[in-house]
């Protein structure tokens, strides 16, 4: 997908955030360019729900800056909201409505918003718009909120575990319109998940987050390309892992184990050589194996 080279929609610096004694956005940095997908990864408990209430206007900074489509959420909310598509992760809407009359008072607060277009989501989500909000399922909710938050054609559409709890095949619906009606018109999706999969599917830019800071942001391409998975035989068995400078991981048992390094793949042959140990196998690493290794060696580095 092409990007154009343009200010960021979103632009974080040193932002940090404190719940009594916890930091919970610990100095973080972060920038994302427009017409991208851009997923957030991160533990429970990384800071990933506390930032995209900082993006909403929902959190002042306690310290450094917030910009979201050029403007600061918390002094221009009207201007930046009605700008802004919004899913959580908790489906609150009103349960007394039907999906119909969802729809229509979510009019309200868009003036750009496309019935035409809220009527071919009503279609391609199967929704009937005379069900009541409390009688759908689960699956049914988020398809719903997925609705209101797509028919005003927003330039910035942001996800807050948009699959979390969801079954294949709505998790498929929601990714394809995301990827279709969102990135394909060259709008931008920023969106937190568990779903490591989910995210290697569909985003272009990736960033880490561990206990309140982004560890590690950039396309995913040059995530991946710049890892890579090693498999090592030792000419004897080993009892525990060995240690290898380079590497952030090292797994395994007895004659054969795993290493993901970064950028230092010839001095982690070299040593694995000193070691009496042969590479027998190198690829790249998936988006799941970099951040488990990445989130591992952390504390580490700390």
């Amino acid at each position: 997908m092409n990007v154009e080279t343009s200010k960021p929609v979103i632009e974080v610096k040193d932002l940090r955030r404190k719940f009594r004694r916890k930091l919970a956005i610990d100095g973080l940095t972060l920038s994302v360019p427009p017409g991208c997908v851009f997923g957030l990864v991160g533990e429970n408990g990384a800071g990933k729900t506390t930032l995209i209430n900082h993006l909403l206007g929902s959190y002042i900074p306690q310290a450094g800056s917030v910009r979201v489509l050029g403007l600061d959420p918390t002094q221009h909310p009207v201007d930046t909201l009605s700008r802004i598509g919004y899913m959580s992760e908790d489906r609150v809407m009103p349960s007394w409505m039907t999906v119909g009359e969802l729809v229509k008072f979510t009019n309200v607060f868009y003036p750009k918003w496309d019935p035409k277009f809220a009527e071919e989501l009503l279609d391609m989500f199967s929704l009937d718009p005379g069900a009541k909000v409390k009688t759908l399922s689960r699956g049914e909710r988020a398809k719903a909120e997925l609705l209101t938050a797509l028919a005003h054609r927003p330039e910035l559409l942001i996800l807050d575990e948009p699959s979390s709890g969801l079954d294949v095949i709505v998790r498929h619906d929601i990714l394809k319109a995301i990827v279709r009606d969102v990135a394909g018109e060259g709008r931008t999706v920023f969106f937190s998940s568990h779903l490591l999969d989910e995210v290697e599917r569909v985003s272009d830019y990736v960033a880490i987050m561990v206990k309140g800071k982004v560890i590690l942001a950039d396309t995913l391409d040059n995530i991946r390309d710049g890892h890579r998975r090693m498999t090592i035989r030792y000419s004897s068995p080993k009892e525990k892992a060995p240690s290898i400078a380079g590497a952030l991981s090292c797994t395994g048992s007895g004659p054969l184990w795993t290493v993901i390094c970064n950028g230092q793949c010839d001095a982690v042959r070299a040593e694995i050589e000193q070691q009496d140990g042969s590479v027998v196998d190198e690829q790249t690493p998936s988006l799941e194996e970099v951040f488990v290794a990445r989130t591992q060696s952390e504390p580490k580095q700390a």
